[in-house]
């Protein structure tokens, strides 16, 4: 093991939180608990950014797959921090197979790919047709994060319609994607809902997820109940 990973671990422990552990593991099944040592998340950022000034982690990125749950997330908040977009996109598709829950999926965002965001685009679109669920659940934060604002098109809408999974952890990050675009393109999004495309467990969901969120107003909320499968 190189040093620079055996002392991130050494950090990590030392910053153990049984309690959470506990919660944690509860929230991550597909995750073996004997990984999950019990750190919270603004620790592990805390934790992350020391260990970034160092300049020496390289190594630590190159050993994959990690033993540890939380490895995996200073891997992801290492490369969260990298300026260079071309060496950050590097270092994500190489890490991307090994992201194994939807806590690293979900938590993991660059800085550097909302200023970058025509060749973000290409990427996402090979990543929407991934094999890997965690890739495709990725591909799709990704375009809710970056591309339901400035720059928005149903193009985009259309590509995460267009994703045909049976996975639970893709089919969910839909339904999230799909209620937070009613949220900010409602009439772009309210048309696919009406035109029931989605398989019935994204739609549904959907709905439920929209209903619930203090950004979409009782007119709406009524009419998208109507909605339901």
């Amino acid at each position: 093991m190189e040093a620079f990973e055996e002392k991130a671990i050494s950090s990590l422990f030392a910053l153990q939180d049984i309690k959470y552990k506990e919660f944690d593991q509860k929230l991550i099944p597909t995750v073996d608990p004997s990984t999950v040592i019990g750190v919270r998340k603004p620790d592990l950022r805390k934790l992350a950014k020391e260990l970034f000034k160092e300049s020496r982690y390289e190594a630590f990125l190159s050993t994959l797959p990690h033993r540890y749950h939380e490895e995996n997330f200073i891997h992801a908040m290492l490369i969260e921090q990298m300026k260079d977009f071309s060496i950050a996109i590097e270092e994500t598709e190489r890490f991307l197979p090994y992201i194994t829950n939807w806590e690293v999926c979900d938590s993991f965002s660059p800085k550097c790919f909302k200023k970058n965001k025509a060749f973000l685009l290409e990427r996402i679109q090979q990543w929407l047709v991934s094999s890997d669920e965690y890739t495709v659940r990725f591909a799709v934060k990704m375009l809710m994060t970056h591309f339901l604002d400035d720059g928005f098109s149903k193009e985009y809408i259309n590509l995460v319609a267009g994703v045909s999974s049976e996975e639970y952890y893709v089919m969910m990050m839909q339904a999230w994607y799909f209620a937070t675009a009613l949220a900010k393109q409602y009439s772009e999004t309210v048309s696919l809902l009406e035109s029931h495309v989605l398989p019935v467990r994204v739609h549904n969901k959907t709905i439920q997820k929209a209903v619930e969120s203090y950004r979409i107003s009782d007119e709406q909320k009524r009419y998208l109940r109507t909605l339901k499968r």
